[in-house]
């Protein structure tokens, strides 16, 4: 019995395998930290990856088509993240965690300034740390990860 691996479970392996890749490459040689929104986006990434791999190993179609799925709802899943994140990027809306916050002075004594800059977020995630055209990883994450996790399910559908 010969295994079939489709495009839709190519893609599902592939696209969090390179999109970790890419902000693990930023991160380690091009000193891009991630904030905490960033790390969120990773995430679902690490959990697709493995879902992925492990539909390589099922013996059962059905079961090989439930787990490439499950995958492409885990990118969703970073997609949707990354969108929230490009909204606070862009000043859409507010964050959601305190490395979102800008430091109030007013009504602070000149000791409690000094704490709470020092207890303010290195990495802001309101601040894109890169853009290309306009568009910062959060909003790149965004676009492939959505359009990748139709994509897989499109595939899947058509593949019935």
């Amino acid at each position: 019995m010969t295994r079939r691996f489709g495009p839709a479970h190519w893609l599902a392996f592939l696209l969090p395998l390179s999109l970790l890749a890419g902000v693990w490459g930023a991160q380690l040689i091009g000193g891009l930290y991630p904030c905490e929104m960033c790390h969120w986006q990773r995430w679902p990434h690490y959990a697709a990856l493995g879902i992925a791999a492990l539909a390589f190993l099922v013996p059962q179609p059905r079961a090989r088509r439930a787990l490439v799925a499950l995958a492409a709802v885990a990118i969703a899943v970073s997609g949707a993240i990354g969108v929230a994140h490009a909204g606070v990027e862009y000043g859409w809306w507010h964050g959601f965690t305190a490395c979102t916050s800008t430091i109030d002075f007013s009504g602070l004594a000149p000791s409690q300034r000094l704490d709470a800059i020092m207890k303010a977020p290195l990495i802001r995630c309101d601040r894109p740390a890169w853009t290309l055209f306009g568009i910062s990883l959060a909003g790149f994450n965004a676009l492939f990860s959505l359009g990748g996790a139709i994509t897989i399910l499109a595939l899947l559908r058509r593949a019935r």
